[in-house]
């Protein structure tokens, strides 16, 4: 029998709507929705061919178990009981800070999985969490509390309405929009441009964007805070500012102006390689749109001053009179004021200080990048056991070579995920989920409760396909783990009685099924506390159903949650941030003849997750290569094809090179998320790649200070040509 289906998918914030194709309960296509409010056509190759993901021979179905290095299946209730056991010993002999949690990338997509992890950990009363956002963008975290009053206040470019759009270190034709939800970036870009509009590319690659839209514009790697205070410095210095409006909505205008009135284009030219004049005629074409945005990304987030850049930025939409602006950048509205719901109740503002080099929490969460100091350092809360859900931090954490040394030392290691991981493979036990394509859900929490969307609208799903095996979905496991741990989700008797009601009430239904909450029955409460059409409502619109378009003026002097209510345009941890950079300035111009490098990553490939798939990593796909520039190349007497040394302050990689002429010179590229020769999954394990983040040093003196972010992109690196004499170093996961 034929069916078809109407789903989104849940891979990245595109959030694109899709088609599904059945035969007898089986999926065998996944197209485009033509007809999505939103999306309108557009999908990813990933979100195309996730199905073969999920489908993979080596999709964990039940419960495993670590016994002499290998791997046993056992029942639910073996594994419930003897994880619970353990974890009730080290909250009773040490802390409940021992016990820890890293929340990766993929948890993040759903509604119900956060929630309840969190819940869970509340539960067992430990404050140590860790998560995927130390890796690329707490930077944005941290700064927009500091400016706006709460972490998720982030505004975005109206993409729509825009003239003048500054792209720093993205490159969303192939990543997509981080944070927000824009479908088919390209075609944005380009009809920027039809309107008369104009777009920048600063990078230190002309990427994929730049070649869609805009004018590229080499930046060296890493000096990103620069470009900014040269920014500012040029527009403040036009006199082209309303310093009435500035009073009126911002504080501490005086504080940066002076801060950046030294950083003069000609100055930071030394180290940003941009032209003095080329700047100013960015800023002139900035100053002169009826209605402009600055933009960044995770290369600008992942280097040494991914804060201070972005607060910079913030500094500049918000005093030219482009925040809270048609065409310039706004703050959205989701289904309910989540922001002041969450300064109300202190939701992801909590100030807890870090046992390893006291670093404040950022959406209560701390760095990744001490999690294995946390781990190795004796003491009071030293970790030792570490839950890992939705994730894979032993290849995409900092100095992830040093992790799985720590990892190895735990007591207790418990994964969740959909397959057999790097980090699983070293795991105590490992517990299957259900996929995306399993469940039920809402867009996630950025569109559903934020509104970060370029065309706002609101969509349900439900389960395309069931569960195989004993797989079950995350909050249900959760649920479950905190009865097994003697303690009850979110701390409250009353809420873990309740959802195993609704757990039990399913049960009676479908006794044919895994044990799970009512999935439905919550995601319609949450509907319908927010006051909006209920879930079954929902899913008679499969093609979603439109919200209210952003409104202008909705967000100055009326969402803002600092304590004058205004713009801080000067926080004191940022200003006393900013006293390195003069130090910084003089390090990168001793960098200068040093080559750095990048990450990069195709449209097939998500974090570490897609190389399990044949068709993604087929032919010259099965590895990743070091790219360089054919004159940087010539200059070490590399050919294409030949191997690499790629030596930092932390590790050694071998790795073969290809030329691409689009890489600014003294700049090499290597993707990330690769290194699986180590894995559990039979395909990805057959790849060649290396873990681009063995390079990257940890440790509390090697992370930046306001958002704990390691430097994982835009570092110094030696590059050697590879003889057959010198020892050949892998991922080593």
């Amino acid at each position: 029998m034929t069916e078809t289906k109407y789903t989104f998918c849940r891979i990245c914030e595109a959030l694109c709507g899709l088609k599904v194709t059945l035969e007898n309960g089986e999926i065998t296509q996944i197209r485009p929705d033509d007809d999505h409010v939103a999306t309108q056509g557009f999908a990813c190759a990933k979100g195309l061919k996730q199905q073969h993901l999920y489908t993979s021979p080596d999709r964990l179905q039940y419960p495993l178990k670590r016994v002499n290095g290998e791997y046993q299946r056992i029942s639910w209730e073996q594994a419930l009981s003897e994880i619970g056991a353990k974890v009730k010993k080290i909250r009773q002999t040490l802390s409940p800070d021992s016990i820890a949690m890293y929340v990766g990338t993929a948890a993040g997509f759903g509604v119900l999985h956060p929630v309840f992890a969190q819940g869970f950990m509340t539960g067992l009363g430990s404050k140590s969490m860790y998560a995927s956002a130390t890796q690329d963008c707490s930077n944005k975290f941290a700064v927009a509390r500091h400016v706006y009053g709460f972490p998720f206040t982030q505004p975005f470019p109206d993409v729509k309405n825009t003239h003048c759009l500054i792209i720093v270190g993205a490159n969303p034709v192939i990543s997509k929009w981080s944070f927000l939800q824009v479908p088919n970036p390209g075609q944005h870009l380009r009809e920027i441009e039809k309107r008369g509009g104009k777009v920048f590319i600063i990078d230190p690659r002309r990427t994929e964007t730049a070649k869609v839209a805009g004018e590229h514009v080499f930046i060296r790697p890493n000096t990103d805070v620069f470009f900014y205070l040269s920014f500012l410095n040029e527009v403040i210095a036009s006199q082209k500012l309303d310093y009435q409006y500035i009073n009126e909505f911002t504080s501490g205008f005086a504080q940066v102006a002076k801060l950046v009135k030294e950083w003069t284009p000609e100055k930071t030219a030394e180290v940003t390689t941009i032209a003095p004049e080329k700047l100013r005629e960015i800023v002139q074409h900035y100053l002169q749109a009826e209605g402009a945005a600055l933009y960044c990304s995770t290369g600008v987030n992942m280097g040494t001053n991914g804060s201070l850049a972005f607060w910079l930025q913030e500094c500049i939409n918000a005093i030219t009179g482009n925040l809270d602006k048609i065409g310039g950048t706004l703050v959205g509205k989701g289904v309910m004021d989540f922001i002041k719901f969450g300064v109300k109740k202190g939701v992801l503002m909590r100030n807890d200080k870090s046992r390893i080099g006291n670093f404040t929490s950022v959406n209560d969460a701390f760095p990744g990048g001490i999690l294995a100091d946390e781990i190795l350092t004796e003491g009071d809360k030293q970790v030792k056991a570490l839950f890992v859900t939705g994730g894979n931090p032993l290849i995409t954490m900092a100095n992830s070579q040093r992790l799985k040394e720590a990892f190895e030392k735990l007591e207790l290691l418990v994964v969740l995920d959909i397959l057999p991981t790097e980090t699983a493979s070293i795991a105590h036990y490992i517990l299957p989920c259900t996929s995306p394509l399993q469940r039920p859900d809402l867009p996630f929490i950025f569109p559903l409760m934020l509104g970060l969307q370029a065309k706002p609208y609101l969509q349900a799903t439900q389960a395309i396909v069931p569960p195989e095996g004993e797989q079950r979905d995350e909050a249900s496991i959760y649920l479950d783990l905190a009865r097994a741990c003697g303690t009850h989700i979110f701390g409250s008797p009353w809420a873990q009685r309740f959802f195993e009601l609704t757990k039990f009430t399913r049960r009676k239904k479908s006794k044919t099924e895994q044990p799970a909450v009512a999935q439905e029955f919550l995601l319609n409460g949450l509907l319908k506390l927010t006051k909006q059409k209920g879930f079954r409502t929902l899913l008679q619109a499969p093609h979603g159903i439109l919200r209210p378009a952003h409104q202008a003026g909705s967000f100055l002097g009326k969402r803002i949650f600092t304590e004058d209510g205004k713009v801080n345009l000067a926080p004191e941890i940022l200003m006393a941030q900013a006293k390195k950079l003069a130090s910084d300035f003089e390090l990168e111009k001793q960098n200068l003849g040093k080559f750095k490098l990048i990450s990069k990553r195709a449209v097939t490939t998500h974090n570490s997750w897609t190389h399990n798939y044949e068709e993604f990593v087929d032919g010259g796909n099965h590895t990743n290569y070091l790219y360089i520039n054919p004159l940087d190349a010539q200059k070490l007497d590399l050919k294409e094809y030949d191997l690499a040394d790629v030596s930092s302050e932390t590790a050694t990689v071998r790795v073969p090179v290809k030329f691409n002429a689009d890489l600014m010179l003294g700049t090499v590229a290597l993707p990330h998320g690769w290194g699986h020769q180590h894995s559990l999954q039979q395909v990805a394990n057959q790849t060649k790649g290396v873990n681009i983040n063995i390079l990257v040093a940890d440790g509390p003196d090697k992370i930046e200070k306001v958002s704990g972010m390691a430097n994982l992109s835009g570092f110094v690196v030696e590059i050697k040509k590879s003889t057959e004499a010198q020892k050949h170093t892998w991922s080593g996961i």
